[in-house]
């Protein structure tokens, strides 16, 4: 095991015993990137100049002890959907090549003040459209435990790098599954907090109604770690949530003794790999055999749930990204007029899924549809919203697999969006009703590819899903590491 090899928490301990210094740390963090980046492409950009800085006055204040916090000298990696100051952000898209934003977004200041040494930036789908990575205008990222196959997406560069060791952990943004989908598929532990915990500006929207950021690690105890430096108000972000914020930390290691624990019925049958509802099952078995009351729960409207999102995320996708427009920056395209300028660089700047997107979300905002789709699209979210609120009458927490099926292989899926799409079905119903969920690892298919188990909690109610997520950590002892030439030193 090198220093690569580490948690968040393993690292700050040797930080602060003068075991290692920060910039050893990066250094051999950067080291492993430079030997996994020609398989895995998990990176867009590496920022070797400046995370070596940051490590160096990272060292500075150990010297001095200086009060610090868990993450200081700590490599992490940010999803190119995150402005970064004066650090090319594309978000995947050649219509924002070379775009280098002339602020950060408020989780990169926050993990700046708190001295967490930012490593670059990791490949997405598309504007963050796309569930398999392979949607990057800059080609696809492969999954470190097979690099035949996808790490899932959109977050997949995050979930790679965090699964390589080529960051101890990293920030994505989840919008249907984007974080906790990739984080299933690479074996890692990815978190979406509640809509309004953790502040949107400076994050290249997709769907500004189901956009989250979240953290990427290889422990529970480290997501809570990284959600804690996250998460606050912010008034430059109009949906942020202005009440008080726990210590998410805190709710770990207090097992589930006497919580009620609702598996949704509606997420098992046809189109679930069996070893995915083989690997769950026997969770169920282990937590109710730890104290917890588990019970079967129905939440009906999850069937409508797919539906609904692909009507009001590409809705809400054909606003936000109108701003594109080879105006202000970004891609520009000669034309005779400005409109044929305008139209020309949207062509040749938006790949094929963006652009289905916009097209579908423009056609259910249009006059005479929008009724009949986007506004039927919104009344089933209200149902949804009513279905998860009579289930959190009967449980503390809801579970389910992550994703109905491990990781699969590159282009399987690419040329069937509805195939695709359905790789989401058991996350989107969490962004829609804006409720928190994270994916942990408990096992290993005939393959030798990951398993993840989602625990979904209501609104703010991350203190009860890290108890559970905990727990099932802990049951499920995964310490697999990817055993890729390049990958493992």
């Amino acid at each position: 095991m090198t220093a690569a090899d580490l948690t968040i928490t393993q690292a700050a301990a040797g930080l602060a015993s003068g075991e290692m210094t920060s910039t050893q740390l990066t250094e051999a963090v950067l080291d492993r990137a430079a030997m996994t980046e020609a398989v895995l492409h998990a990176y867009l950009t590496m920022d070797r100049d400046g995370a070596m800085a940051a490590a160096a006055e990272s060292d500075r204040r150990h010297a001095r002890k200086d009060p610090l916090g868990p993450l200081d000298g700590i490599p992490i990696a940010l999803k190119d959907n995150m402005c970064t100051h004066g650090v090319e952000t594309t978000a995947s898209s050649k219509i924002l090549a070379g775009y280098r934003p002339p602020y950060d977004a408020t989780v990169v200041e926050r993990l700046r003040s708190q001295g967490a040494v930012i490593t670059g930036k990791t490949n997405l789908d598309e504007f963050a459209m796309g569930s398999s990575t392979e949607n990057s205008a800059y080609g696809a990222t492969s999954n470190p435990w097979d690099p035949d196959r996808v790490p899932g997406g959109s977050s997949g560069g995050s979930a790679a790098v965090v699964a390589a060791g080529s960051a101890l952990g990293a920030l994505g943004s989840d919008t249907g599954g984007s974080i906790r989908q990739p984080a299933a598929l690479c074996g890692v532990v990815g978190m979406k907090p509640t809509y309004g915990l953790v502040s949107r500006f400076g994050l290249i929207a997709f769907a500004s109604s189901l956009d989250q950021i979240g953290p990427f690690t290889r422990t529970v105890t480290d997501s809570a770690l990284l959600l804690d430096a996250i998460a606050g108000f912010d008034p430059r972000d109009a949906t942020s949530f202005r009440g008080e914020y726990p210590n998410f930390s805190d709710a770990i290691g207090r097992g589930v003794q006497g919580l009620r624990i609702g598996v949704v019925k509606e997420f098992s049958g046809e189109g679930f790999e069996p070893a995915v509802e083989a690997a769950c099952s026997s969770m169920l078995d282990r937590l109710s055999a730890t104290g917890a009351d588990v019970v079967e729960v129905s939440v009906p409207t999850v069937d409508a749930a797919l539906s609904a999102y692909y009507l009001i995320a590409p809705a809400e996708c054909s606003a936000n990204l109108a701003r594109f427009d080879g105006i202000r920056y970004g891609l520009r395209v000669s034309g005779a007029t400005t409109e044929e300028m305008m139209a020309r660089s949207r062509a040749e700047g938006f790949g094929p899924e963006v652009t289905r997107r916009i097209l579908l979300g423009t056609y259910a905002l249009s006059a005479g549809y929008y009724d009949a789709f986007y506004g039927k699209a919104l009344e089933v979210r209200a149902l949804l919203q009513a279905d998860f609120a009579a289930a959190y009458e009967k449980v503390d927490v809801l579970v389910s697999p992550t994703s109905p099926f491990t990781a699969f292989k590159m282009g399987d899926k690419s040329q069937d969006p509805l195939a695709m799409y359905l790789c989401d079905i058991c996350t989107i119903p969490s962004n829609l009703a804006g409720h928190p969920g994270i994916s942990i690892p408990i096992g290993l298919d005939e393959s030798g590819l990951p398993i993840g188990f989602q625990v979904m909690a209501p609104a703010l109610g991350e203190p009860v899903m890290y108890r559970v997520a905990a727990e099932v950590e802990r049951l499920a002892t995964f310490d697999a590491r990817p055993e890729l030439a390049g990958v493992t030193a």
